[in-house]
């Protein structure tokens, strides 16, 4: 009889040490980079209402999971939708079943964190100001994680409702809420991007010479505008991002030039890319998410819970 360690919201979240997950996803963004994973393509059962979508993968060294998603319209809040699941990792040796936790907060600080990385690799290095577009939950996760690795550095935070925005920019020491999303981008260094929407809510004419952004957001639609996108040089976490369709790839790089490069993140942390060429360079990093940074959240939270002695174990 094997035994499984359950991880509620709570714990999963408690669980997720951001410095290890820093480490773990970017130790995942190289294997992607070399080819080391293997991860199958997304797919997704629909209902009328939403999808439950599934995403199993293999990162040698840090383990087998696979996440399961249901995306599904929040009658609660117009526009937006509702993103619930759990996270099942595996023993890559022998197949066991080891752990189940939640998804949700898996899902938002892996995100962050591989946000986060593409600015170490890509911004200048005197970047300054951080923009931080967005209040919901993926921007929050953005924002907390900036303020356990980066307290000192300004963020302004920017979104439709100043109420949330001077919420999100509370979890941040240095945190400031802009009157608009141009006021806080304009001037930034760096820009991250987490929305969810459907039109581009970023314009090429706002960003700074040297600007890197980092948009995580827009499975609806663009957040970035067309001559942003032109205009960069462009990264992503996975081939598939600019040659799948959305949802799996990003509305921002589909029918790109056919000699227009995506460089692979995990190419750059590798040392196989210089990443940005010099101070004046547009970057832009486009996520859309990958199996293989689920597989290395999931890792760190299995290993923390069980040292601090967390969760219920449960028989199967």
């Amino acid at each position: 009889m094997s035994e499984i360690l359950f991880l509620d919201g709570a714990r999963t979240r408690a669980a997720l040490d951001p410095h290890r997950v820093l480490d773990a996803v970017a130790t995942a963004l190289v294997a992607i980079g070399r080819d080391e994973v293997s991860v199958p393509p997304r797919i997704a059962a629909h209902t009328p209402h939403g999808l439950l979508g599934a995403m199993p993968g293999h990162v040698p060294g840090l383990g087998l999971a696979a996440k399961l998603v249901s995306v599904f319209v929040d009658p609660l809040r117009p526009g937006r939708s509702s993103h619930r699941g759990v996270v099942a990792l595996f023993d890559e040796t022998d197949g066991r079943p080891l752990a189940l936790m939640d998804a949700e907060p898996l899902t938002e600080i892996r995100t962050a964190a591989t946000a986060t990385l593409s600015a170490r690799a890509l911004a200048r290095p005197d970047a300054g100001r951080i923009a931080v577009v967005g209040t919901g939950a993926q921007a929050r996760a953005q924002i907390a994680l900036l303020a356990a690795v980066d307290p000192a550095t300004p963020v302004v935070v920017a979104g439709r409702d100043p109420v949330r925005a001077g919420s999100a920019a509370a979890l941040h020491p240095a945190g400031q809420v802009a009157e608009s999303i141009e006021a806080a981008v304009r001037g930034a260094g760096t820009v991250f991007c987490c929305t969810g929407a459907e039109r581009p809510v970023i314009r090429r004419a706002w960003l700074a010479p040297g600007t890197h952004v980092s948009s995580v957001g827009g499975s609806h639609g663009p957040e970035l505008d067309a001559d942003t996108v032109r205009d960069a040089a462009l990264f992503a976490e996975w081939p598939g991002a600019a040659t799948t369709r959305p949802p799996s790839g990003a509305h921002e790089l589909q029918d790109l030039p056919p000699a227009r490069e995506v460089t692979l993140l995990g190419s750059v942390l590798g040392g196989e890319h210089p990443g940005r060429r010099d101070d004046t360079e547009l970057t832009l990093f486009k996520s859309t998410g990958h199996a293989a940074l689920d597989v290395a959240a999931a890792h760190v939270a299995d290993a923390v819970a069980r040292a601090e002695g967390w969760g219920t174990r449960i028989a199967l």
